[in-house]
């Protein structure tokens, strides 16, 4: 953009305030918005000095009778920023108490509050301690007297501070903090990556850690009046984003609160605007925003000038309905040209399709289907089981799908060599030899009933593509939810796009893994060596929702997705919120009594209906709560896996604990968390085998994590009867 065209960038505050405005004045804001993006030099826009405004830049201008906007509008340069929208006295006041400036070490640009410093220095006396310091330039940075006792929450220099984004300004605050209270108390009064800084190293992040991912790096000297170099800091960036066009503008305003859709966080971002010399693993907790680096690589590499024409992304993941969700959402971030060269599919389906192409005839089945053929070919296949070995049902269901399947054994040869690692009951020759006939059975069933498992016709589509009878292939793949993959279908999407640069980009957390074992990445020939990350950072849920969720996994080792451990220690909110609140009942009427009652609070509390969801194991449970919920005129929603869930249709939502995953609400409500269902009873006592059962319980708290890792703000968890054990 040249120098003498104007920049007009928006903050995320401008579109927090501009939610928060009546439907019926939204549109002159929308209005005014785009005819000051397309000139902010206009006659018609009159820009006023506030006369109280801290900070010099600061102008008003004039959006209707009662609505005025706050302008950042430097005396130097072409840059606008659109910073607040409010009614007249409102807007005043909040210029009144807010800066936006350059920071002097690191060049990215700042918003933070400013109002009543001389009063809060003094309210806070009891919670700081007096540290000299002579760069000090406001009220709230003269030393404050403390305790004896206490001792500083930071031992760092004005230096090291400086470099993590701390304002001049701010250091003596800094300085003085004694505690995360404290600290979380003066979070408005600090950038957003200086306070996320300094919460990392308060929660006990290593210096060196923080120092990496946040310290400004040693370079010339920052202009502190260029705000076009300051709004392509990646820092400032997650704050203050320039649309594209006309186009990205309306988007932006159509979805104000959907910040992920233009605001990345550095390290997000860092993953996502690069070329990567072959495959890259990201790993992150619940919340770290995994999904939405995902989205957002994809629609980065597609709008990528050596894009090849023509050429095609395949974005998938395990389950339809997170396919639903991620494809709904990439529309909103993506050009209609963009969306054009994305296919969004969960793989069952690709696989499905791909197959039946090829002339494929027989139809694929699951365990569990609803008109029951696979459970009907098991019934004619253990017929055949040896008595003698006194092994239970449970065991050639296990041994079908761990051993048979996974490594596609056709013949009673290839059962005698085939690996039996991680199986709970040991077998010899003979032994093999004797239950052989269960599993040939099986495949003769499969194949009379003209029926394929999912897993063969994953083998089958990668035999196409090995043998080159189908040339069909991607030119990058985006994978979500990566620890829900198994081995065959790594190995398949490895073949679906060709080694080279930013071929695969791979996204998961293992202590979200509810449906298979665990699969390395490098098994299955994608080499991610020097190429893993991780995200640490929750930006959904509260610390202390986060610590309880995350609780019930500390004792179990989580895998990296290639061979390794993950750990939790580095993982962290950045809002402590209010702990999940728990509650035990005598019965299933009283449980329901003691949900509306939370409701009906939360509803004093302006949280609509919509954003509440309850979340039961199983469905059964939810349709019990749900009629309880109607019975008291209460409107309900149940969410479908066919089908996105729209938020603008009012009503309490209900959902699985498996339907929620990849979702978020303000407030999730776990009910039904008794006894004999979390765990469910079924599950556990589906097999006999010690392994197994381990496997399950692990599955069934990383169910129970997930679910409890989808509330925002608050977490409500209720039992009737016996409690479950994992409470």
């Amino acid at each position: 953009m040249s120098k003498l065209q104007p920049k007009v960038a928006l903050g995320d505050g401008f579109l927090q305030a501009f939610a928060a405005i009546p439907r019926a004045q939204q549109k002159a804001v929308m209005n005014f918005v785009s005819k000051f993006r397309a000139n902010p030099r206009a006659p018609g826009i009159n820009y006023e000095v506030i006369r109280n405004a801290r900070d010099a830049n600061f102008r008003s201008v004039r959006i209707d009778q009662s609505y005025r906007g706050i302008v950042l509008s430097p005396e130097q340069g072409n840059v606008y920023i659109l910073l607040w929208v409010d009614k007249h006295d409102d807007a005043y006041a909040w210029a009144e108490r807010h800066r936006c400036q350059i920071h002097p070490t690191t060049g990215s640009l700042q918003l933070f509050e400013v109002e009543h410093e001389r009063v809060a220095a003094i309210a806070d006396a009891s919670e700081t301690v007096a540290q000299p310091i002579s760069t000090a330039t406001e009220p709230s940075a003269i030393p404050r007297k403390a305790k004896l006792d206490e001792q500083p929450l930071f031992n760092l220099d004005n230096a090291t501070l400086l470099s993590l984004g701390v304002p001049q300004e701010r250091l003596g605050l800094v300085q003085a903090l004694t505690s995360e209270q404290a600290l979380e108390k003066a979070e408005a009064r600090l950038p957003v990556e200086a306070f996320e800084a300094l919460y990392l190293l308060a929660a006990g992040t290593p210096l060196a850690d923080v120092l990496h991912e946040y310290a400004a790096p040693t370079q010339k000297s920052v202009d502190t009046q260029d705000f076009e170099a300051a709004l392509e800091h990646p820092a400032t960036q997650r704050r203050f984003h320039v649309p594209e066009d006309e186009q990205e503008l309306g988007r932006m305003l159509n979805a104000p609160l959907e910040r992920w859709r233009v605001f990345l966080h550095p390290s997000q971002r860092q993953l996502v605007e690069r070329d990567w010399n072959g495959p890259v693993r990201v790993l992150g907790g619940a919340g770290t925003g995994k999904t939405v680096v995902a989205m957002h690589r994809a629609r980065w590499l597609v709008s990528q000038p050596s894009w090849p024409k023509g050429a095609r992304l395949l974005f998938t993941t395990f389950t339809s309905n997170l396919a639903l969700d991620i494809a709904d959402n990439l529309r909103k971030i993506c050009t209609p040209e963009q969306s054009q060269r994305i296919e969004v599919l969960n793989l069952d389906a690709w696989v499905s399709q791909f197959v039946k192409r090829n002339g494929y005839q027989s139809m694929i089945i699951y365990p569990g289907g609803r008109d029951k053929q696979y459970e009907h070919c098991w019934t004619q296949a253990l017929a055949l089981v040896p008595g003698e070995l006194g092994l239970p049902e449970s065991f050639y269901h296990e041994e079908w799908q761990r051993v048979i399947l996974t490594q596609q054994v056709r013949s009673r040869q290839e059962y005698f060599s085939a690996s039996r690692i991680g199986r709970g009951v040991a077998l010899n020759r003979r032994q093999r030899a004797d239950i052989w006939p269960v599993f040939e059975e099986m495949r003769e069933q499969l194949v009379r009933g003209g029926f394929v498992t999912a897993e063969d016709a994953v083998y089958y589509a990668l035999e196409l593509l090995n043998t080159g009878d189908d040339k069909r292939s991607y030119h990058a793949v985006v994978v979500d939810e990566g620890q829900d993959f198994a081995a065959e279908a790594l190995k398949l999407l490895r073949a679906l796009v060709p080694e080279q640069t930013n071929d695969m980009f791979i996204v998961g957390d293992a202590h979200q893994r509810i449906y298979q074992r665990k699969t390395s990445l490098s098994q299955c020939g994608v080499n991610i060596m020097g190429r893993g990350r991780k995200l640490k950072i929750n930006y959904r849920t509260t610390e202390l929702i986060r610590r309880y969720a995350t609780a019930l996994l500390e004792d179990v080792e989580i895998d990296d997705l290639d061979g390794g451990l993950d750990g939790t220690q580095n993982y962290r909110s950045l809002i402590l919120g209010q702990a999940p609140i728990l509650q035990n009942c005598a019965d299933l009427a009283s449980e329901g009594q003691w949900i509306l009652q939370q409701i009906k609070q939360l509803q004093t509390e302006g949280v609509s209906l919509s954003e509440i969801c309850i979340v039961a194991r199983t469905n059964r449970l939810c349709s019990d709560y749900e009629q309880i919920l109607q019975s008291q005129g209460l409107p309900t929603h149940t969410l479908s896996r066919q089908k996105v869930d729209d938020r603008a249709k009012e009503g309490v939502r209900f959902a699985t604990m498996h339907r929620i995953k990849g979702l978020e609400f303000r407030c999730v409500m776990m009910a039904g968390i008794n006894a004999g269902v979390v765990p469910l009873r079924v599950a556990m006592h589906a097999s006999q085998d010690v392994v197994e059962q381990r496997l399950t319980d692990l599955n069934e708290r990383a169910l129970f994590h997930v679910a409890a890792t989808r509330a925002v703000r608050y977490l409500y968890i209720s039992s009737h009867g016996v409690p479950s054990e994992y409470l």
